[in-house]
């Protein structure tokens, strides 16, 4: 069984790149290897013109890392977690203590930097770990599920604080999500499913490629209206959330003459455009599933090698 078969693709200096899948796709089992945690089987990867299986210091030494399970020190400040870093990358003190309070300010950490990390909350363990993978001033930041078991409003504070970074740092962003609405902040997208790339290109141009704006209809009989659609409109329904959906073009446009058509009584109806959602839908048959597979298996080996690191 392979985790990932025959992906090919690159990402741009500066840009912010998704890899966007359900869980057990291969995300996690990528990332690892590009940060040459996981040697491939076969085929070959540069990170920054370096080789991840012949140049691995180089290749580590260019990136910045952040995980799904955080691997601060909890029992250490925000001081001191920064500190260890540099020092594990010889950033020299000077330029370390200037990088700490710049990286600090901008991840809105700076009035809490000398307490212990097991104060914070959730989304502060992820800023500050966001601000230790770039202390020392990586040409690509790799960020796994960075925002995974985080509020909805959390979520968007560390978007908010990525963005800046490219804008300030202009470094070179790669995160895997399977969060549609995370995906949205990449400049391009890759679909990853079962191993595979199935889809890549802008947010935009992969919402266009899904056919059309989505109409959504509630009537009394939903199997009358399915039958309806195919024989008046030649479209094939799909049933979600208790009503119909199917897709047309100018789906503004389209909305008032099919009122005015159709034969049943209608309770509810709204467009919208596509969504990655209905992209991945297109593309493989059926929604984002949520199924561990092994990336919930590597998780597990990076825990236990951590554990028998510190015995």
């Amino acid at each position: 069984m392979h985790a990932v078969r025959g992906i090919d693709f690159a990402v741009r200096e500066g840009e912010v790149f998704a890899f966007l899948g359900p869980n057990g796709a291969g995300k996690t089992t990528t990332i690892s290897m590009l940060c040459t945690l996981l040697k491939p089987t076969s085929g070959t990867a540069l990170v920054a013109g370096h080789d991840i299986v012949s140049a691995r210091p180089d290749v580590r030494r260019a990136i910045g890392v952040v995980f799904q399970d955080s691997t601060l020190d909890e029992q250490l400040t925000a001081d001191q977690n920064l500190r260890f870093h540099a020092m594990a990358y010889g950033v020299p003190k000077d330029v370390a203590a200037r990088r700490m309070d710049e990286l600090l300010e901008l991840m809105e950490l700076g009035e809490r930097r000398r307490d212990r990390v097991r104060t914070f909350s959730g989304g502060m363990k992820r800023r500050l770990e966001i601000a230790r993978g770039l202390l020392h001033r990586p040409r690509v930041l790799f960020l796994d599920e960075p925002t995974l078991g985080l509020d909805p409003q959390t979520r968007r504070r560390i978007w908010t604080h990525v963005q800046d970074l490219r804008e300030r740092e202009g470094v070179t962003i790669f995160f895997t999500t399977h969060y549609m609405d995370e995906a949205e902040n990449s400049d391009r997208i890759a679909i990853i499913d079962k191993g595979g790339i199935v889809a890549l290109d802008t947010p935009d141009i992969l919402r266009d490629s899904a056919g059309g704006d989505v109409v959504s209809l509630a009537t009394e009989d939903d199997q009358a209206a399915a039958r309806a659609l195919r024989e008046g409109w030649n479209v094939e329904p799909a049933t979600e959330n208790g009503g119909l959906t199917f897709q047309v073009a100018r789906g503004a446009e389209f909305l008032p003459g099919f009122v005015r058509g159709f034969p049943l009584r209608i309770d509810s109806i709204a467009v919208r455009r596509p969504t990655l959602d209905d992209v991945f839908v297109n593309l493989t048959g059926r929604r984002m599933r949520d199924e561990g597979g092994g990336e919930d298996e590597l998780r597990r080996w990076r825990r236990s090698r951590r554990t028998g690191a510190s015995r």
